[in-house]
C-alpha cells in the first residue's frame, strides 16, 4: 500500500457548484498527527474511549502489538480515523484489529467518503501486511457491503440526571440486592485506585472460573497510569475481606466498568448489584450522563441475563471484517469447539499457574 490513498469526491458528495478537496489517507507516524487525531476526537460523533490515542499506547506497551493507524485529511483538516494494531498471534496468524482489547474501535470519519477512503486503504494494508483478517469493531456498521460479525451484544443505558432518580432507575430485584448487600451483609464499597491489585486478583480469580484468560496485571497499571483520573478503581468489601471490585473507564460523558470480579468463597449475595449502583452514584456526581456494560457474547446468557436483569436490553454491536481471498478468519473466541479442553479444564487448575499462563497467553488472543 502507498502511504497516501487518494479518494475523488463522489459527485453527491457535495452540492452542485462546490469544489471539495479529495480525501488523502496517510499512516500516523509522529507526535505531530497523534496530536491532530487527538484534536479530531473532540469534535467527532460517536468516538470511543477505545479510538483514543492512549488506548493503543497502552497496548503496545504492554503486549507489543505495532501501531498501524490511519488518518484521513480533506486538505490540512482531519476528516477520519482508523485505530488500527497488528497482531502477530501464534493461534490466529497475523492479524489488523482496531482494537485489541477493546469493546469499540473501527472507522471513525465525518462523511461515507472519509470512511471508504479509511476502508480502502485498511483493505490494502491487509494485502499489504499479508494479514488473514481485518477486525473493525464498530458499534454501528459503517462499511458498506463489508461482512459483518453479529456475534456480539451491547448494553448501553442513559443515567437518570440525579442521584434522587437512581432507585427507580435501578429494576425492583436489583434494587433490593443493592440493599440488603448494604444492610443486611454490611457491605461497603471503597473507591481508591491502591486497591488496582485487589481487583485484579478478584478478576484472575472469576476469570478462572468461568474458564476464560485474564489479561496481565501490568495492562490495567498501565491504563491506570494512562487514563488517570479517567480510570475508577472501586472494591466492594466484606469486613476485611474484599469480595468484589472492577475498573471502571470514563470518557467523555460515559463510564464503562471494564472488568470486574468477585471472590466466589465468600457468600455475599448482591456484592455486584451494590458495586454498580455505588459506582453509578458517583457517576452521576461527576455529571456523566451514559453506563455502558460493554460487550457480551451472544452465546454468553449468564452474564447477558445479569444486565438484563439491571434494566439494560441488549444490541446488535455491528462489527465487520473483511477476510482475502483464499483466506479464511481465525476463530478465537472463547466459546469455539477448538478451545473446549482448555476451558474445561482451565477452572480446575491453581491461580497461580492460571494468573502468568493467562497474562502470557493474552497476547495471542486480542480480545
Amino acid at each position: 500500500m502507498t502511504t497516501t490513498t487518494t479518494i475523488t469526491a463522489a459527485a453527491d458528495a457535495c452540492p452542485a457548484g462546490v469544489d471539495r478537496e479529495p480525501v488523502e489517507v496517510e499512516p500516523v507516524s509522529g507526535p505531530p498527527q497523534v496530536s491532530a487525531w487527538r484534536s479530531y476526537l473532540r469534535r467527532a460523533t460517536g468516538a470511543a474511549l477505545f479510538h483514543d490515542p492512549a488506548w493503543s499506547a497502552v497496548v503496545a506497551r504492554v503486549f507489543g502489538h505495532q501501531e498501524r493507524h490511519l488518518l484521513a485529511r480533506r486538505g490540512e483538516r482531519v476528516v477520519g480515523v482508523l485505530p488500527l494494531m497488528e497482531v502477530e498471534s501464534r493461534l490466529g496468524g497475523r492479524l489488523l484489529v482496531s482494537v485489541p482489547y477493546g469493546t469499540y474501535g473501527g472507522i471513525l470519519a465525518e462523511d461515507a467518503e472519509a470512511t471508504d477512503a479509511l476502508a480502502r486503504a485498511a483493505i490494502g494494508l491487509v494485502h499489504e501486511r499479508r494479514a488473514r483478517v481485518l477486525d473493525l469493531r464498530s458499534a454501528e456498521a459503517v462499511v458498506p457491503n463489508l461482512e459483518r460479525v453479529e456475534r456480539y451484544d451491547g448494553f448501553v443505558r442513559d443515567l437518570p440526571a440525579s442521584v434522587d432518580e437512581l432507585p427507580a432507575f435501578f429494576p425492583k430485584r436489583a434494587r433490593a440486592a443493592a440493599r440488603q448487600a448494604r444492610e443486611r451483609e454490611h457491605l461497603s464499597v471503597v473507591h481508591d485506585p491502591q486497591q488496582l491489585r485487589i481487583v485484579w486478583e478478584l478478576y484472575t480469580r472469576s476469570m478462572r472460573r468461568i474458564g476464560s484468560i485474564n489479561y496481565p496485571h501490568r495492562f490495567f497499571v498501565e491504563l491506570l497510569r494512562g487514563f488517570g483520573s479517567q480510570a475508577w478503581v472501586s472494591v466492594v468489601w466484606h469486613r476485611k475481606s474484599p469480595v468484589a471490585g472492577t475498573l471502571s473507564l470514563v470518557y467523555g460523558d460515559t463510564i464503562m466498568p471494564y472488568i470486574l470480579g468477585i471472590d466466589e468463597r465468600l457468600c455475599c449475595p448482591g456484592a455486584a448489584n451494590l458495586l454498580y449502583y455505588d459506582v453509578m452514584e458517583r457517576a452521576i456526581r461527576a455529571g456523566l450522563r451514559r453506563w455502558d456494560y460493554g460487550r457480551t457474547r451472544k452465546d454468553n446468557p449468564g452474564s447477558a441475563g445479569f444486565k438484563k436483569n439491571q434494566g439494560f436490553q441488549p444490541r446488535t454491536l455491528g462489527y465487520q471484517r473483511y477476510v482475502p481471498l483464499g483466506q479464511t478468519a481465525p476463530e478465537l473466541t472463547p466459546s469455539h469447539r477448538r478451545f473446549r479442553l482448555a476451558r474445561h479444564i482451565w477452572p480446575h487448575l491453581p491461580l497461580i499457574i492460571t494468573r502468568p499462563l493467562g497474562s502470557w497467553l493474552a497476547r495471542w488472543l486480542p480480545g
